[in-house]
């Protein structure tokens, strides 16, 4: 079924949206969540969560990308579910953001970054990429796949993986330091 026609039915408040935007995105969304959880019975409920926030948002949005939108909510609660269940743990999880992280924390410490919108920055340092760069990054850091996972997915070699990724943090490590001193 088209994105229109779901994002249709749930403007209609027809519950056959909800079983149409799992069958079509079911599997992605549990799999960013299983990759941030580590755990399959929490990604269940995370799926569910996100079908549930999925019928309650649509209205009053209307999404662009059902996909994009649906695979933003399953983030933000596997995140939150994570955040829950490691505050009471005391331990860091280990998710490829620590590398972006890491990029953050560097410039940081040197200039005011309040005022930057890190979304809008974001989209515009994701546009200035090479498309086979902008793919990793995204396979990395939105959709959690690993580093094999995604030279795999794309047929390149693993070293050629680690590279672009390297390169684009210092490009994303330039970007914000530039923005934050345009501020």
């Amino acid at each position: 079924m088209e994105d229109e026609r779901i994002i249709g039915l749930f403007f209609a408040r027809d519950e056959l949206a909800i079983s149409a935007a799992e069958e079509k995105y079911g599997r992605l969304l549990l799999n960013i969540s299983k990759r941030i959880l580590g755990s399959s019975g929490d990604a269940e409920e995370c799926l569910n969560d996100a079908l549930l926030g999925l019928w309650r948002s649509i209205p009053p949005e209307n999404p662009l990308d059902l996909r994009a939108y649906a695979c933003k909510i399953i983030r933000n609660l596997s995140f939150d579910r994570l955040k829950r269940s490691f505050a009471k743990k005391r331990l860091a999880p280990e998710v490829p953001l620590d590398e972006l992280e890491a990029v953050l924390e560097d410039i940081a410490a040197g200039g005011d970054f309040d005022k930057v919108d890190f979304s809008v920055l974001l989209d515009s340092f994701l546009r200035e990429l090479r498309p086979e760069s902008r793919v990793v990054f995204l396979k990395r850091y939105f959709f959690f796949d690993s580093e094999p996972e995604i030279a795999a997915d794309l047929g390149i070699s693993l070293s050629k993986v680690k590279s672009l990724l390297y390169r684009a943090r210092l490009k994303f490590k330039e970007k914000v330091l530039k923005e934050g001193a345009d501020q």
